[in-house]
């Protein structure tokens, strides 16, 4: 067919050691990386002694504008890895629209798993994993923040949410309000020096992190 690869690279959140031999090996070899910030992902090529001949951006901002290149580079049989500044692609983070253009393209998408900060939190919780709903953000304020906290409360399922540091405090008291005072798991600067992991039910939590934490927060509700 003459199309080519799309790999979709996890990549560490915070620790260099998470990124998998695979990973750094289809970094080494592929003809194109796609990165959300290439600063970010230069460093890590450079800890993977990976130097492809193209190191293309595909910032959130502007990911459907820069799409149609990439696929281009697809059709004409390139391999290609995407990544993003940390985790998995696609996960809360820019590339679900190009790997949807690969497919349409008819390239070939491989996965290639590793690193993600919403099952790194959840899998160390302690709270059910059988059945759990990935939220991500919640929208800032006004009604539609009312309105997703209303839908999540009656949802039979473990909630998984990222959250920015210095709203934490403010998201788990909104969340208190809405589910009730539920048991629940706060993570931040997971894999990193000052790797953190909380439980407690929300109201604990809220009282024990009042003030601005540093990165970003998983948030993991029962």
């Amino acid at each position: 067919t003459g199309t080519g690869t799309l790999y979709v690279v996890a990549t560490p959140i915070g620790n260099l050691g998470d990124l998998s031999p695979r990973a750094a090996e289809i970094l080494r070899t592929v003809e194109v990386v796609v990165a959300e910030d290439t600063r970010r992902t230069r460093t890590l090529l450079s800890h993977a002694a990976a130097h492809p001949a193209d190191l293309l951006s595909l910032p959130a901002f502007d990911e459907a504008g820069r799409v149609d290149r990439i696929v281009a580079r697809l059709a004409g049989g390139a391999s290609v890895a995407l990544v993003t500044d940390a985790g998995t692609p696609g996960v809360s983070d820019p590339g679900a629209r190009l790997v949807d253009a690969a497919w349409t393209a008819g390239a070939k998408v491989v996965p290639v798993p590793g690193p993600s900060a919403a099952l790194a939190a959840l899998s160390a919780s302690g709270l059910a994993a059988d059945r759990f709903l990935f939220a991500g953000f919640l929208p800032r304020k006004g009604g539609a923040r009312a309105e997703s906290l209303r839908w999540l409360a009656g949802v039979p399922a473990t909630l998984v949410l990222f959250e920015a540091g210095n709203r934490a405090a403010d998201t788990l008291a909104d969340l208190e309000a809405a589910l009730g005072d539920r048991p629940a798991a706060l993570a931040r600067e997971l894999t990193k020096l000052h790797e953190e992991i909380a439980r407690g039910r929300l109201s604990e939590l809220r009282a024990r992190f009042q003030g601005e934490l540093r990165g970003e927060v998983t948030l993991v509700v029962a």
